[in-house]
């Protein structure tokens, strides 16, 4: 039993390095990493101006198509 662990715990440490070498590879090349963004940059603009403008969260969340915690989430940066 000794053995088949000491195996699993070797290939375990190989595949996890393989995982980080491939994260660094695709930072390096510029991809983005991570769930997109829910707003794009007009979106983002459009919702602030409503903001200010004193519309409720709910009422942006509804005309923009997002949920009210994105929009809480922008008015709180």
């Amino acid at each position: 039993m000794g053995v088949i662990s000491a195996v699993a715990q070797f290939e375990r440490d190989l595949l996890v390095e393989r995982t980080q070498a491939g994260l660094e590879r695709a930072k390096a090349e510029g991809k983005t990493l991570g769930r997109p963004r829910a707003l794009n940059d007009n979106q983002e603009q459009e919702a602030t101006s409503l903001l200010e403008q004193g519309l409720s969260v709910s009422a942006i969340a509804k005309q923009i198509g997002v949920s009210r915690q994105t929009i809480m989430r922008l008015r709180d940066r």
